[in-house]
C-alpha cells in the first residue's frame, strides 16, 4: 500500500487549477528559479544543514527538492539567519521531527518568520503545500522562497539571491 495514491484525482475546475500551477512550476523550471533557489539555500545554510543535492547539468528534480525540505528543518534554519543578520528574535522550531504534525508547525513557524522579515503574507505557503509533495503546491513553496529571496537582497542579506524576476502575461 505503500506509494499508493490515498486521494481520488481532481476533477472540474480542481483540476484545471492544478495543472495550470504545474505549468507554472514548469515555466519557473525553464527560467531557471528552481535552482537559483537551490543554490540561495545551501550557501545560507552552508554548515548549518545538508545541501539539497543538484546535479549542475541538469535542472533540479522538484520532488528530491520537495522531500529535502518538508520537515520544516532547512527552511527555519533560512528564516533564522536572515532574521538574525535583520536584528530581529529568531523562530523556534524542532530539528527532530517525528511526525506530521511537527513538520508542519516547523512550516507555519518558517511563514511567521517571513512575515516577521518582510514579506507580504500573500507569498507564504500552507503546510500542505510542501507536506503533501504535489507539483502544483510545490509551485507555492518555490513562489515563497523566490520571493524571500528578493526580499533578502533588498535588506542586504548575504549571500544574494540571484534568481530572475520573469513577467508572464497569463492570455487565458
Amino acid at each position: 500500500m505503500s506509494g499508493e495514491k490515498l486521494r481520488a484525482g481532481k476533477t472540474g475546475i480542481g483540476y484545471v487549477v492544478e495543472q495550470k500551477m504545474e505549468q507554472n512550476y514548469d515555466r519557473e523550471e525553464k527560467a531557471g528559479t528552481p535552482a537559483a533557489v537551490i543554490q540561495w539555500l545551501n550557501a545560507i545554510c552552508e554548515g548549518e544543514h545538508d545541501p539539497i543535492p543538484q546535479d549542475q547539468a541538469e535542472q533540479p528534480n522538484w520532488k528530491t527538492f520537495n522531500l529535502h525540505i518538508k520537515d520544516g528543518v532547512m527552511l527555519c534554519k533560512l528564516i533564522n539567519k536572515l532574521l538574525k543578520a535583520a536584528g530581529k528574535s529568531p523562530i523556534q522550531f524542532q530539528k527532530k521531527v517525528m511526525s506530521p504534525f511537527v513538520a508542519m508547525t516547523n512550516i507555519e513557524n518558517f511563514n511567521k518568520g517571513c512575515i516577521d522579515y518582510g514579506l507580504a503574507k500573500e507569498f507564504t505557503f500552507q503546510s500542505g503545500d510542501l507536506w503533501e509533495v504535489s507539483k502544483a503546491g510545490f509551485f507555492n513553496v518555490l513562489n515563497c522562497l523566490h520571493s524571500l529571496g528578493f526580499v533578502a537582497n533588498a535588506k542586504g542579506a548575504e549571500p544574494k539571491y540571484t534568481g530572475e524576476i520573469s513577467k508572464i502575461v497569463d492570455r487565458e
